[in-house]
């Protein structure tokens, strides 16, 4: 589960563009064969081929935090919200989702913000003239235009500061909370 994070992203760039690319052949045999019309790229070089490696390689970066969340659920959870006459959908809206809510959105913040840095494999899968911030930054700097790259990457920095400001003050707030709640005399 998690090697995505591990394996560099070229490599996984190509471990996904080879099977989109036969894929692809494919598709196009078979529209030559039954309707006498070339279809083209359908999978690789677009959209869906870099949502795709994203997701490979940073599932194991949302799947972690998402678990840690998870682990907050108990099985006695569940059993006191079906005493309490709460179905599946009410058990899930009322109990579930408030526990790991804070775990799900940390996750996609995490990997937004790594998506968002991903260099290799998007200028390897991206589409023809589909540019991100990284490959952006890439260009004008390998042209040495630094001026010109400067906001692209002053983006970069801002969106992987913030929300690790964001993310620490929340903790702060959550962690200052615990500390009002009274304890009982047996756990002093």
């Amino acid at each position: 589960m998690s090697r995505g994070y591990a394996v560099p992203g070229a490599v996984l760039a190509l471990g996904v563009m080879i099977p989109l690319a036969g894929l692809d052949r494919g598709i196009d045999a078979f529209a030559r064969a039954e309707f006498g019309v070339s279809t083209g790229l359908v999978f690789s070089g677009t959209l869906f081929a870099v949502s795709a490696a994203l997701t490979v390689r940073f599932l194991a970066l949302a799947y972690g935090t998402i678990d840690a969340g998870l682990s907050k659920v108990t099985p006695n959870i569940d059993s006191a919200a079906r005493t309490l006459g709460h179905g599946p959908f009410a058990r899930l809206s009322r109990v579930h989702l408030p526990i790991v809510r804070g775990s799900v959105l940390t996750g996609a913040l995490l990997v937004f913000v790594d998506s968002m840095k991903e260099l290799p494999m998007t200028l390897i899968l991206r589409p023809f003239n589909y540019e991100t911030l990284a490959t952006n930054v890439y260009q004008f700097a390998s042209d040495e235009l630094l001026e010109e790259c400067s906001l692209s990457a002053l983006a970069i920095v801002l969106a992987g500061v913030l929300p690790v400001l964001l993310l620490t003050r929340i903790i702060g707030h959550s962690r200052a909370g615990e500390e009002l709640i009274p304890r009982q005399a047996d756990e002093r």
